[in-house]
């Protein structure tokens, strides 16, 4: 449910974008993977997962929770703005 998750992490006060994808885990087979832009003033922590992990864990099942965050300066969009998930998960 990546519209579900994406929501939820645009609640955060610290997210400006997400976009979620399936990623492979040795572990699971396919983890949710959060790719997340920030907000300015914001900075990529191991803390600041935590926080956006429990944060979401908090408004969805905690199972949906994305297990990876990635934080990034743009999500990869065509000319008209929509999401390009493909190169996410390249």
């Amino acid at each position: 449910a990546g519209p579900e998750v994406e929501n939820a992490a645009l609640q955060h006060p610290a997210v400006a974008e997400c976009a979620v994808v399936g990623a492979p885990d040795s572990d699971r087979g396919t983890v949710v993977k959060a790719f997340i832009v920030l907000k300015q003033g914001y900075e990529g922590s191991d803390d600041l997962t935590q926080d956006i992990q429990t944060f979401i864990k908090g408004a969805i099942a905690p199972y949906k929770y994305p297990r990876q965050i990635a934080y990034i300066d743009s999500l990869p969009k065509t000319q008209t703005g929509k999401l390009q998930r493909y190169k996410l998960k390249e």
